[in-house]
């Protein structure tokens, strides 16, 4: 899931990549029988399912010195697996910098940071430095060896809230898979435009707009998403929602809650950027129009700790913006549920 321009991408293990030497394993006789890709994934353990799965498809995990293009075939004790792949190489080019940031938790394996509104995941095309990345590079020097300094979701840069972050390769690889089964589980709060009866689930496939590359869209061509919403305070002529991710596709909550004709306050780039409504108030009305991006925010996270295997759960409160523009919706547009 990477992009030309868009901040926030698809859930993804990524990194640039660099040839690297051999790796060889050979099959234990406790694992003679297994199907390759089980068997590959305990002896590279380095390296997470989905990544392994795509270098068997690619030819570059050889057995007995030939390649292998099925991950369903049975090993036998003595084979000897070969792992001639490009694997991803951690922070090239990106430097440490020393910018604050809101570490809510931390133990060897993960850190949970609270991104603040402003602040990008990551480098880009348009963004060299002064990222999530290099602070965390700062911060938690370990995660020099980790892909992307540790980060495995990402946030949009003007959505705030919490992220995990991997600290040592092993966390990595675990919590990239386990964000790619869905075991981690994310709700995010957004302000919408329009009043909503009850929540509902939105099942439309998000792909590349055809017309603008910054955008996405719902497309027939995309890749699925699904994306669950329930009611949690309604206004005159807006909803506060809370927001559950079955997907990670790139925009998706700000994507769909606009093709339904809800887009989120303050987003500029999907029709969020209106204030109009009878009986609302000049006050209301420039507050509205000045909040300077999307009225999103990752309030809640849930995962199973990598390595202890405890479960975990985590939650923030919208930053003071955010609870501000709900303030004014409180006492100027009361609605009961």
């Amino acid at each position: 899931m990477s992009t030309d321009a868009p901040d926030e991408l698809e859930d993804l293990e990524s990194g640039a990549s660099v040839p690297s030497s051999e790796t060889l394993a050979l099959v234990p006789a406790e694992l003679a029988g297994q199907r390759l890709d089980a068997v590959a994934a305990k002896l590279f353990p380095d390296h997470s399912r989905s990544r392994l799965k795509t270098w068997i498809e690619e030819g570059s995990l050889w057995v007995n010195g030939a390649p292998v293009a099925r991950g369903r075939d049975p090993v036998r004790e003595g084979d000897q697996l070969d792992l001639r792949a490009d694997v991803p190489e951690a922070n090239t080019d990106v430097q440490p910098q020393n910018i604050p940031i809101d570490v809510v938790y931390a133990d060897d394996a993960i850190a949970i940071i609270r991104k603040p509104a402003g602040l990008t995941v990551h480098p880009g095309a348009g963004q060299k430095a002064s990222t999530l990345q290099n602070a965390l590079l700062h911060h938690f020097p370990q995660t020099a060896s980790v892909p992307r300094a540790g980060i495995v979701h990402r946030l949009d840069k003007d959505t705030s809230g919490l992220l995990v972050v991997a600290l040592t390769p092993t966390a990595h690889t675990h919590l990239v898979d386990a964000i790619a089964q869905r075991d981690v589980a994310r709700e995010y709060d957004a302000l919408i435009t329009g009043t909503i009866v009850a929540g509902s689930t939105i099942d439309l496939p998000i792909g590349r707009h055809p017309r603008d590359r910054l955008r996405m869209a719902v497309n027939t061509a995309g890749r699925r998403a699904v994306t669950h919403y329930r009611v949690q305070e309604r206004f005159k002529h807006h909803t506060l929602l809370r927001v559950k991710l079955e997907t990670g596709r790139t925009h998706q909550i700000r994507v769909h809650l606009s093709h339904v004709k809800w887009p989120i306050v303050g987003d500029a780039l999907y029709g969020g950027r209106v204030a109009r409504g009878v009986g609302m108030s000049l006050r209301l009305r420039e507050a509205l129009l000045a909040f300077p991006r999307q009225a999103l925010h990752a309030r809640h996270l849930e995962l199973e700790h990598p390595v202890t295997g405890e479960m975990m759960s985590f939650t923030a409160e919208p930053p003071e913006d955010f609870q501000a523009l709900l303030r004014l919706l409180r006492d100027e547009q009361p609605q009961a549920l």
